[in-house]
């Protein structure tokens, strides 16, 4: 979610606005960045900290990015705050920032609390994401069929009566087939080897490249869009060129996949909610 950004003389941003009650207890546990720390766009993380609102712990990153001409506050979908700072911009100017602006921010964390609480109820209420939208999961009166938004499945034989874990079960077999498939088409289209495939029930990761050329997929990813399942297949692909993530290997994804910035960010904002 992007918010305000500010652009005043360095003079009069340096002056220190008094905080109030609706405002930030700022620069709590402040954990200087490494400078080796890279962004895409040639960003660099200067500072991430912790502030506390409403007795909350927000997270905050503090990002120089050599083309910002102003202060800039973003709201990301999991709760943490992306404060973009100018290229001769400081930290004092960008806490300033932060101070001045935290009636906005108090706004737009309420809306995303809302949003995760409507999220987490659609789960209890018998939903699952499918094709990267939560849809409902129905089983047929005579219990043979199991409908998961518009696709219908056979119902998978499971002791767990729970239809949420019988459309999981029904999810992870449609991967074995479709996921396969489609790594092997996009490899052909591009002209890269490709040796061996596998779908993995994996906790922490979309897939993996092994230096022998074995890719292993999460079966999970008949859960996100489509273009953002492609944008994965098309990661590991990549590795068969450049089994690392050098800006090699980055421009190679580039080439393969031009949008891939998009699926990223879905990623990014998504995935606590899949994996």
């Amino acid at each position: 979610m992007a918010g305000p950004y500010w652009n005043i003389p360095s003079s009069v941003a340096r002056s220190v606005f008094p905080p109030n009650e609706a405002q930030l207890d700022l620069f709590q546990n402040a954990l200087p960045a490494e400078r080796s720390v890279r962004l895409t766009g040639g960003a660099a993380l200067m500072l991430c900290e912790t502030a506390r609102f409403d007795g909350r712990p927000v997270a905050l990153d503090y990002v120089r990015h050599p083309k910002a001409r102003v202060y800039r506050l973003v709201v990301r979908s999991n709760g943490s705050v992306r404060i973009t700072v100018p290229r001769y911009g400081t930290l004092a100017e960008a806490r300033n920032f932060l101070q001045r602006h935290a009636d906005w921010l108090a706004g737009r964390l309420l809306v995303l609390a809302d949003r995760r609480a409507a999220e987490a109820q659609e789960v209890v209420a018998g939903r699952i994401r499918f094709r990267g939208e939560m849809v409902p999961v129905v089983a047929s009166e005579n219990g043979g069929e199991l409908k998961v938004g518009l696709s219908v499945f056979r119902m998978p034989r499971l002791r767990n009566p729970d239809l949420i874990a019988r459309a999981e079960a029904a999810l992870r077999t449609l991967a074995l087939v479709e996921l396969p498939v489609r790594i092997e088409a996009l490899a052909t289209l591009h002209g890269i080897s490709l040796l061996h495939v596998s779908i993995r029930n994996q906790k922490t990761r979309w897939g993996s490249c092994s230096v022998r050329g074995s890719i292993s997929l999460n079966w999970r990813l008949v859960q996100v869009p489509e273009v953002v399942r492609d944008y994965v297949l098309l990661h590991e692909l990549a590795h068969r060129r450049h089994m690392n993530h050098s800006a090699l290997f980055w421009a190679e994804v580039q080439r393969l996949c031009p949008e891939y910035q998009e699926s990223e960010r879905w990623l990014r904002e998504k995935t606590r909610l899949i994996l």
